[in-house]
């Protein structure tokens, strides 16, 4: 019997199903039967039929879900990093919008870091794919067609906190009506605005201290600061509560190899700004694995004020294991780089940058890096950046009422959104 086509027996086979598996039978029937009869030999399956390949589905590679997430990131903080990291989750590609500086401007107030340090900042995130600069602050039915056609985007995400115009309409209104919105858990215990407060209340302890100090009497006058200092700790407290579970989720969960070339850079990393993630990755350059120290809340309160940290250490790790060039950070590192240390972690080469922060009243009695030095494994390394934690506070500071007009309305509407928040699922 001569076959037309394979595409000839497809039809067919869909057409008769039992035909199909009465010839089966049979094909199988005859071949049992020809092991007991000799002389006789009868065609065997694989040539009795045509190749049935053809009635297999073709395998498709699965689509890969884009999805798109956007925002200002000004003063960016764990809350922004765990946002994403949640974002990333609900896709396998995640492209980032970060709003435009005149956006901001006319939606929120001027932004405290420029589009390019914002755009530093979440390139540097470990679950960003693709960045998309000068983004609108509401997605406009325009740019979201752009969303979808130009950039493939399947859903757009946000937090379930509200984001209002200034005319109180919802920003991702047009993106909820087309089906193609997400929503993921904010991040409680942190936000720009919060930050803002405790860079404000800070100003307010160090201009105490300095009028203190042409005070005659020095034992009053110690008294006063270190009153000053509780209050400025207690207005602004940090509200975080730190769990095991979200540094497991921005951890990489891997250790170096047995042959890797480890790295070790150490710092404060208060208010993570462009400055850390250059200088990271500058660092990362260096080696196979990036071991990070991040200092207690003592040790930096010590080596540059007691107004310092702004972030506590928990906050402040949190945003260095976020960055995508790192791969472990020590919490609570000492600030003294060891023997111990070297051997434990079997550190090759211990960096430090030109641009560091840290009070001249502590001296360079006690160097932190005389081991590494001796051992013949420091090195310096220049810093592609000259931003510090105290040149960000600095731009605050300089506009003082500018920020503390804006903060008075941001910290209205939060207060707002705790008093009538809902739990939320996710994490």
């Amino acid at each position: 019997m001569d076959f037309e086509s394979n595409s000839w027996i497809g039809e067919r086979l869909c057409y008769y199903p039992r035909l199909f598996g009465g010839v089966m039978l049979t094909a199988a029937l005859l071949g049992v039967s020809t092991s007991y009869l000799t002389g006789i030999s009868a065609p065997t399956l694989p040539h009795f039929l045509p190749n049935l390949s053809i009635f297999r589905k073709k395998k498709r590679g699965k689509k890969r879900i884009r999805v798109y997430m956007d925002g200002c990131f000004d003063l960016m903080h764990y809350g922004h990093a765990n946002a994403i990291r949640q974002a990333k989750e609900l896709g396998d590609e995640l492209i980032v919008g970060v709003v435009s500086d005149e956006e901001i401007v006319a939606n929120k107030g001027p932004p405290v870091l420029c589009m390019e340090e914002r755009l530093a900042l979440i390139s540097g995130l470990k679950w960003v794919d693709e960045v998309i600069a000068n983004a609108p602050y509401a997605i406009t039915e325009d740019f979201m067609n752009r969303l979808f056609t130009e950039h493939k985007i399947d859903y757009i995400i946000h937090g379930d906190d509200p984001c209002l115009l200034p005319d109180g309409t919802d920003a991702y209104a047009l993106a909820k009506k087309a089906g193609r919105y997400k929503q993921i858990k904010r991040t409680e215990g942190v936000s720009s605005t919060d930050i803002v407060g405790r860079i404000l209340s800070s100003a307010k302890s160090i201009s105490q201290d300095c009028a203190n100090s042409s005070l005659p009497s020095k034992d009053d006058n110690m008294n006063h600061v270190h009153a000053e200092e509780k209050m400025s700790k207690i207005d602004h407290i940090s509200s975080f509560l730190p769990t095991s579970r979200r540094i497991v989720q921005f951890s990489n969960g891997k250790g170096p190899g047995p042959n890797a070339r480890v790295v070790y850079i150490d710092g404060a990393f208060d208010v993570f700004h462009a400055g850390h993630v250059e200088i990271l990755r500058s660092a990362r350059q260096l080696g196979d694995f990036l071991f990070v120290g991040v200092y207690t809340d003592e040790t930096i309160s010590e080596l540059r004020g007691h107004q310092y940290p702004l972030l506590n250490l928990h906050e402040r790790s949190l945003s260095v294991l976020a960055c995508r060039y790192v791969d472990e950070v020590i919490i609570g590192a000492p600030w003294e780089v060891t023997h111990d240390m070297v051997t434990t972690f079997n550190i090759s080469v211990v960096v430090h940058g030109t641009v560091s922060e840290r009070n001249s009243s502590t001296g360079e009695e006690h160097d932190p890096y005389a081991v590494p030095k001796n051992m013949g494994i420091f090195r310096i390394i220049e810093s592609p950046k000259d931003i510090t934690t105290t040149s960000v506070a600095q731009r605050i500071i300089a506009n003082h009422e500018i920020y503390v007009k804006r903060n008075s309305k941001k910290e209205a509407s939060e207060k707002k959104y705790y008093a009538e928040k809902q739990y939320v699922s996710g994490d």
